[in-house]
């Protein structure tokens, strides 16, 4: 498989990943205010995304109807759910021939519905409808996905950026927690069961755990490795993939990726709640943010960086042979 083709597909996955968690980000935000009766309070949402340089100078006040726009449908932000969307579409498009007609069709709807002159409209009006909408037409690209492509190369570099950006994200909905919370008090299980809804997990965790505890949520979404959106769930199965594409024997490693991602997986393997919580949650999900960076660089290292040749020119690279 050539680099471009397999980097395109890697960031498919990513990208309609990183759309659908924009939407759950802004679903928490709302759950709350509606739970808990508070006041509008968005400058938390644009923290979480680390947008905070890109948005105050354009928007200044963070209100319900500026934040909207700004990760919904600002095209100058890369990372609004437009763009996101865009990049995927545009990606696609230049593997057709190695992508199912349906994973296009479908990821070509999502694109355009989300562009069309209604949507502005319905996401002011109807945010939470909105919001559903768009979680539903990612899981449908998923659906399609799993259903109409083969288990080759091509599916496992789609899967490995999926697990990464979720796994991403899902540290980033867990540390929503430390705005949400500013203050503590009686509201402590309602911001915590917005952030299980935010993830779809309400329904597992309290088949799990029962009552909401922020302990036992932290433990969820981070260490469980059962959960689709846990953390530790996305770094089993990325491990799994990347295995999958370079042919390597488990536990064992051929390139930076594949050594930073076991470490990261082996640790939170053994990893207890209390120490995360004794460490600082905000500090230690800093710190897995940091390490995911830092095994997507690795990645597109040993697979998508082409290097010039004695002309110094760069020519159409495949990946490493197996």
């Amino acid at each position: 498989m050539l680099s471009r083709v397999a980097d395109a597909i890697y960031w498919v996955g990513r990208y309609i990943e990183r759309a659908e968690n924009v939407a759950r980000f802004m679903e928490v935000n709302l759950h709350v205010m509606l739970d808990s009766g508070s006041a509008d309070s968005w400058w938390p949402l644009v923290v979480s995304t680390g947008d905070q340089e890109a948005f105050t100078p354009r928007y200044g006040e963070a209100s319900r109807e500026k934040v909207i726009r700004f990760l919904t449908f600002d095209p100058s932000n890369p990372n609004s759910i437009v763009s996101a969307l865009k990049v995927a579409r545009d990606n696609a498009r230049s593997v057709r021939e190695t992508i199912s007609k349906e994973m296009w069709e479908h990821l070509n709807r999502f694109y355009w519905t989300v562009n069309a002159d209604a949507a502005a409209e319905k996401a002011q009006n109807n945010p939470h409808e909105f919001l559903l909408e768009i979680k539903a037409a990612s899981q449908l690209f998923v659906g399609a996905t799993d259903a109409t492509m083969s288990r080759n190369e091509a599916w496992h570099f789609l899967r490995l950026g999926t697990m990464i950006e979720r796994a991403d994200k899902s540290t980033r909905v867990v540390d929503m927690k430390s705005h949400l919370l500013e203050g503590g008090g009686r509201d402590v299980e309602v911001h915590w069961s917005a952030v299980l809804r935010s993830a779809s997990a309400l329904e597992m965790y309290r088949r799990r755990h029962g009552l909401i505890q922020p302990a036992h949520v932290v433990r969820f979404l981070l260490l469980d490795h059962e959960f689709p959106r846990a953390v530790h769930f996305c770094l089993i199965r990325a491990s799994e993939s990347l295995h999958a594409i370079t042919g390597t024997s488990p536990g064992m490693f051929t390139n930076a990726a594949e050594q930073r991602l076991g470490q990261m997986r082996s640790e939170l393997a053994y990893t207890r709640v209390e120490d995360i919580l004794g460490h600082g949650l905000h500090e230690y999900l800093d710190a897995l943010q940091v390490e995911l960076n830092r095994i997507g660089d690795a990645i597109h290292e040993a697979f998508f960086a082409c290097r010039a040749g004695e002309d110094n020119t760069v020519q159409e690279c495949a990946m490493p042979a197996q």
